[in-house]
């Protein structure tokens, strides 16, 4: 369990993916790495017209990535690859042909607002508040960027990116990242539910064909990701990100 786990299930066409991890839904490699694998199965099951991403619990959505495992990095090589990790997974998410759903019910911070961001529909609760703190651990948002950026636009990215502050879900809304926010997890699991069922019955090849239309214009993604995840790769292993990033978490 101090690993986190990924559930998946289908039923009716439905299939929810969801993560857990004790340390606030971070993702560290394993747990990131079975997310992808279960977007990439889901892609290809013929049983599932539409995928919902949730996490558990009543207070973080998702943390980003695990400060541990990125003070453990010692070389450009497997810094790369942990970046990697979420390149993978919004690629993954990017070309799968079936809608998804991000049910975003609290925070989001890094590689959780990339979740957001690669979702093709994203619901959230009033407390899913958002941030990007890469800079403050001197680093920066690399790897979310384009999705992030292709959401909501260059101007409220460059924001996000350099004040590295909270902002709450209304200017999530406001900005495009999340597409309705909802006073409570009640009012947001049943906006979740209702819109699955109706995905759900649509017709599967014209939903493939609508993902192919909604993300024209990434097919680059998958070298421009990397070339993104080798940029971070060689920043964390600096001494300089090192001391910020354990400054940073003796903060938390």
């Amino acid at each position: 369990m101090e690993k986190g786990k990924i559930t998946v299930s289908v039923v009716n066409g439905i299939a929810t993916v969801n993560f857990y991890h004790p340390k606030s839904n971070i993702l560290p490699s394993p747990l990131l790495k079975e997310l992808t694998d279960a977007i990439n199965n889901l892609a290809n099951n013929k049983s599932a017209n539409v995928i919902i991403i949730r996490s558990e619990g009543n207070k973080t959505f998702c943390a980003g990535a695990s400060f541990d495992e990125l003070l453990a990095i010692k070389d450009y090589k497997s810094g790369k690859e942990f970046f990697m990790g979420f390149a993978r997974l919004f690629n993954a998410m990017r070309k799968c042909p079936k809608f998804i759903i991000a049910r975003v019910h609290g925070k989001a911070v890094g590689g959780g607002v990339g979740i957001a961001a690669s979702a093709d529909y994203t619901l959230a609760s009033s407390e899913a508040s958002v941030r990007l703190s890469e800079i403050l651990l001197g680093i920066g948002p690399f790897v979310v960027g384009p999705a992030i950026e292709r959401k909501i636009g260059k101007t409220a990215f460059i924001t996000m990116s350099i004040d590295a502050e909270w902002h709450d879900a209304f200017w999530a809304k406001q900005n495009g990242l999340y597409t309705k926010v909802f006073a409570n997890n009640h009012e947001l699991d049943e906006a979740v539910s209702s819109l699955a069922k109706k995905l759900a019955s649509y017709n599967p090849e014209a939903i493939e064909q609508m993902k192919k239309v909604f993300w024209k214009g990434t097919e680059d993604w998958e070298e421009l990701l990397e070339e993104r995840a080798e940029i971070s790769g060689r920043l964390v292993v600096s001494e300089f990100t090192k001391n910020y990033i354990k400054a940073f978490k003796g903060k938390l």
